[in-house]
């Protein structure tokens, strides 16, 4: 894939570390900030103001990396996610939450940076499967960030897996600092604005369809994410460690498909077609996931719903990086883990409000898991035309 195997893997575990520490507080934020008093909707803006700092932070970030290199960009972000986990491990009140997760959100938005490193040391040809093993970073980090933050919680208590993270996130800073040589050389120094300037440095058509899916696809995984610990509990009376261990059976299958098969299902199918088969697969497991009345039901349509999103992340990437020119690489792909942000802003706040509105007798959740299949199926809908694209413009030539 050019570069070096060491840079590939420290990029890959940086990525992981932001997810782990993503990951640890799906099961147990929402009774973390409970146990402090916090009221349903300050819950809901807890799991959002996340997403909402990346939104306007990643492109920053992505901007930054393309003028002063990548590896300045990842540091700063990884010593906000150190200072933000000790933050919220220390918390007494929710004040204070908010203040963690808020630099939490502003240091974890440093992914278009780590996505531009990799897009640097790859080939055109070879970014899809190397965006592949930063989605089998991700993967890992949900598997083993659910399950710590489970385990962690219900054997010691909900600060632990903070703790435990704060000091993984240190780790990481060593190695960034030890063993990521820079991988982008600083231009001229001479700045540009995102917008206008990137309309000139994309194909509008590739990348813009390629950020609309994205955006899609988040919104309804993330509705699924934000209330899945309280449909576990409501429907099958599961407790927060059953839900560490679901989600991480849901990243263990991203590690299998995106460390290993994602190369060769893309080289003989292509992205756009790989994508649009991750896109029907999370839309039909959203579907039973709402409908499911049994455990395992529950069990297959959630595998689903990890089959479609390891599908999905790494072929958008790589479309989306195509679309770019080398020098736009950073900025493109911050903006474009932008939109995943605020998608990931508004889901929970979504999906919270059409849970107050949906509930019934042995159908908990129906109604925002439903409306959360829909924006797959839009997401589907969406890869269909750029696919038309692909087949009539030949818009996605590797550059």
């Amino acid at each position: 894939m050019g570069g070096k195997p060491l840079q590939y893997i420290t990029i890959s575990l940086t990525v992981f570390i932001d997810v782990l520490g993503f990951g640890i507080v799906i099961p147990v934020l929402p009774i973390y900030a409970e146990h402090f008093g916090a009221t349903t909707l300050q819950i809901g803006w807890l799991v959002g103001i996340f997403s909402l700092m990346q939104f306007f932070f990643a492109p920053v970030w992505g901007s930054i990396s393309d003028r002063i290199g990548r590896k300045p960009v990842l540091l700063i972000g990884l010593l906000g996610t150190v200072i933000s986990y000790i933050l919220m491990g220390l918390a007494d009140t929710v004040v204070l939450l908010f203040v963690a997760r808020f630099l939490s959100g502003i240091g974890g938005a440093n992914i278009g940076a780590a996505q531009a490193y990799l897009a640097d040391i790859s080939t055109p040809e070879n970014r899809a499967r190397a965006m592949g093993l930063l989605g089998a970073a991700f993967g890992l980090g949900f598997v083993f960030g659910p399950a710590l933050g489970g385990w962690a919680g219900a054997q010691f208590n909900y600060a632990a897996p903070m703790y435990i993270a704060a000091g993984l996130s240190f780790l990481n800073i060593i190695s960034v600092i030890l063993f990521l040589p820079e991988s982008h050389r600083p231009g001229s120094g001479k700045r540009q604005a995102l917008f206008p300037g990137i309309f000139a440095h994309v194909r509008r058509q590739q990348y813009f369809w390629s950020i609309a899916v994205y955006f899609l696809v988040i919104l309804g995984f993330s509705m699924m994410t934000t209330l899945f610990a309280l449909y576990l509990k409501h429907r099958f009376d599961l407790t927060i460690l059953h839900t560490g261990y679901i989600l991480a059976g849901i990243g263990m299958i991203g590690v299998i498909i995106q460390g290993g098969l994602i190369g060769r299902l893309v080289k003989r199918f292509g992205e756009t077609s790989v994508a649009l088969a991750g896109t029907l697969c999370m839309c039909a497991g959203l579907a039973g996931l709402g409908f499911s009345s049994s455990f395992g039901m529950m069990l297959f349509t959630s595998a689903l719903i990890g089959v479609g999103n390891s599908l999905i992340m790494p072929t958008i990437s790589a479309l989306c990086s195509k679309a770019a020119d080398v020098e736009w690489q950073g900025r493109a792909l911050g903006l474009m883990q932008s939109g995943g942000s605020l998608a990931r802003a508004v889901g929970p706040v979504m999906a919270g409000f059409l849970l107050s509105v949906g509930v019934g007798p042995g159908h908990y959740a129906f109604l925002p898991l439903i409306v959360a299949s829909v924006f797959l199926a839009m997401a589907g809908a969406v890869m269909g035309i750029l696919s038309q694209l692909q087949k009539t413009q030949r818009i996605v030539s590797p550059r």
